[in-house]
């Protein structure tokens, strides 16, 4: 793929160093002559300019790139980006790097953000991943598509425990896309069947908590206080 990187500080010279390893044709852009550190991602192609610029933006070649990644240290700077590859360059994914989480909610389609990048939130994600037994944890967000992926390790305790994958009635739109297991994704099939200590990651969509619910009612034992929570509402 043809990849063009906006934003050439520590974090998008590592990401472009990681999508070279992987074979992808990379371009990196910044305004900051400091930025452009060619010897370090020598296989890249360098421009110095500014990004916000859509003649800028043609003259690296956004028009034939695959996916434009927004990882400037301004999130200003980072939606006018998203957005001119959206509407003017018509690139099919666009990831953003959020900086400050007040502005989240900017991040959106709108601006032409397909998949919002935070780097406080995915630390917050995997230490909760990390600690939490049968607790729907959020990786990340699809932002275009309005659709999260969730992690969830299956208590001991867990009413789907022996039970085919195909045999669970997850809600509509609710689409189980892996099973980690021993250190080890497993190639999903309907015959699979759960075990405790399964890391299962699920797509929902982001349409509220009836959803989320849901999935843990299939997945996990009420505790005691939800239970008693029940019991007095009745």
């Amino acid at each position: 793929m043809r990849i063009v990187i906006a934003g050439a500080g520590s974090v998008g010279r590592t990401v472009a160093l990681e999508l070279i390893d992987r074979g992808h044709e990379v371009t990196l852009i910044d305004n900051a002559p400091d930025q452009i550190r060619v010897a370090s991602v020598a296989d890249a192609d360098w421009v110095l300019a500014d990004a916000c610029s859509p003649d800028v933006l043609r003259e690296s070649g956004l028009e034939q790139a695959d996916v434009l990644v927004a990882a400037t240290g301004d999130d200003k700077a980072n939606l006018v980006i998203s957005l001119l590859a959206k509407t003017e360059f018509a690139v099919p994914r666009v990831v953003a790097r959020l900086n400050n989480p007040k502005n989240e909610w900017l991040f959106d389609g709108a601006w032409g953000v397909d998949v919002l990048v935070s780097t406080p939130k995915i630390m917050t994600a995997l230490v909760e991943e990390a600690i939490s037994v049968g607790s729907l944890v959020r990786l990340f967000t699809f932002t275009a598509a309005n659709v999260a992926m969730y992690a969830l390790v299956l208590p001991e305790n867990s009413p789907t425990i022996g039970k085919r994958v195909g045999d669970i009635a997850f809600p509509q739109h609710v689409v189980l896309s892996a099973i980690l297991r021993n250190d080890y994704p497993l190639s999903l099939g309907s015959d699979d069947v759960l075990e405790a200590g399964d890391e299962l990651l699920l797509l929902l969509p982001e349409t509220g908590q009836e959803v989320r619910e849901h999935v843990m009612s299939l997945l996990t034992v009420p505790s005691l206080s939800d239970s008693e929570d029940s019991s007095e509402s009745e």
